[in-house]
């Protein structure tokens, strides 16, 4: 399908940045997710232009103040031959104040990790270092609806993508969290209709209750939209499948990423055929 300008998806390029951001506060907003908020005077050039966009988070090793800082070579990070690689991590930026110095992220507080585990224990005054955004996917926020799909990995992207979007739009959303106690107020002055579904009424080996509940939602008809999914790889891929054959969803206006992978560390890719 070939899409008018004012809806195509547009890929803007940043140039890479490394900082060392300091936390100034720390909260729990719900048992598994957790906002930290870090500053530094090197944040004032700090741009994400997408609400699905990345940055290369890079946690201190056990027992070590601040992470092991690389340089910046033609192709990325660069360490020295004898120096210890800090774990890293992708995490959305959700929030952002150029003016204050300040960036936001949140930690869904997964199985033990080096994030999870950093997370947990974090203080004001610790440190991160933080890669990035290298660029973004700018999905135009004119469609007449958006349809949102994830999990709890994917909350801090769906709830800055809602707040984005504007009166005139509607908003569909299917999130799977641990259980209600998970839940996060949503907001957004699109007309909003949201769907939870939890893991601790999982079926073992059937669907995902995320797929379950996307089977379930109420298509619209009419105008244009988009479709944006992600979170666990597995049951994502499921939902693409479901998207793409019995939704009959455009891959042109459909965008699918694991965030995560059950038995694997440090897993972020595109599901693509």
């Amino acid at each position: 399908m070939q899409e008018t300008s004012e809806l195509a998806v547009a890929r803007v390029r940043h140039a890479l940045k490394l900082r060392l951001l300091r936390v100034i506060r720390v909260e729990s907003v719900t048992p598994q997710l957790r906002r930290v908020v870090l500053a530094d005077d090197s944040l004032a050039d700090f741009v994400s232009a997408s609400f699905d966009d990345h940055v290369k988070v890079l946690f201190p090793a056990p027992g070590e103040e601040r992470p092991n800082m690389p340089t910046l070579g033609p192709s990325g990070f660069v360490y020295a031959d004898d120096a210890p690689r800090p774990a890293v991590r992708d995490f959305t930026p959700r929030r952002f104040d150029t003016e204050a110095r300040e960036l936001e992220l949140e930690f869904a507080l997964h199985e033990a990790g080096p994030a999870s585990d950093w997370a947990r224990q974090a203080r004001v005054g610790d440190y991160l270092g933080v890669g990035g955004p290298r660029g973004s996917r700018v999905i135009p926020a004119g469609y007449d609806w958006h349809v949102l799909i994830g999990d709890d990995t994917a909350l801090p992207a769906i709830a800055r993508r809602l707040q984005e979007l504007p009166a005139a739009a509607r908003a569909i959303v299917a999130i799977e969290v641990e259980d209600s106690a998970a839940r996060i107020e949503l907001t957004s002055a699109a007309a909003l209709e949201a769907h939870w579904c939890y893991r601790d009424y999982a079926e073992p080996g059937g669907d995902s209750p995320l797929l379950r509940t996307v089977r379930g939602l109420r298509w619209p008809q009419d105008g244009a939209g988009y479709v944006w999914a992600a979170g666990e790889s597995g049951a994502i891929r499921a939902v693409r499948q479901h998207l793409l054959n019995e939704r009959g969803v455009d891959k042109s206006r459909l965008h699918a990423a694991g965030y995560w992978k059950r038995g694997a560390q440090g897993v972020h890719e595109t599901l693509e055929d």
